[in-house]
C-alpha cells in the first residue's frame, strides 16, 4: 500500500492530500530514510511522522485499503 494512502486510511492524517504534502515535505520517514508518497509500505515497517508539536512513531501491523473507522487503529502500533 502507498504511504499516503496508509496515513489516510489509518486516520493518522485526516486527508490524503495532507499526507501527500507531509511526505513530499520530508516529514515522513521509514527507518532513517525520508520517503515519498508513493513508497510501498510493508508489514513491520517502522514509520516516523514529524508534526510541528513533535513526532509519532509506529509499526505497521497490517495493510487494509478499506479499513473502517473502528479497524483503523488496528493497522498500526504506536511505539
Amino acid at each position: 500500500m502507498r504511504m499516503d494512502k496508509f496515513l489516510k486510511v489509518s486516520r493518522i492524517l485526516k486527508r490524503r492530500g495532507v499526507a501527500n504534502d507531509a511526505c513530499a515535505g520530508g516529514n515522513v520517514y521509514v527507518g532513517d530514510k525520508a520517503v515519498k508518497p508513493s513508497y510501498r509500505l510493508k508489514v513491520g515497517d517502522v514509520v516516523r511522522v514529524r508534526f510541528s508539536a513533535g513526532e509519532l512513531r509506529f509499526v505497521v501491523k497490517s495493510l487494509n485499503e478499506k479499513a473502517s473507522k473502528e479497524e483503523a487503529s488496528q493497522l498500526y502500533e504506536i511505539i
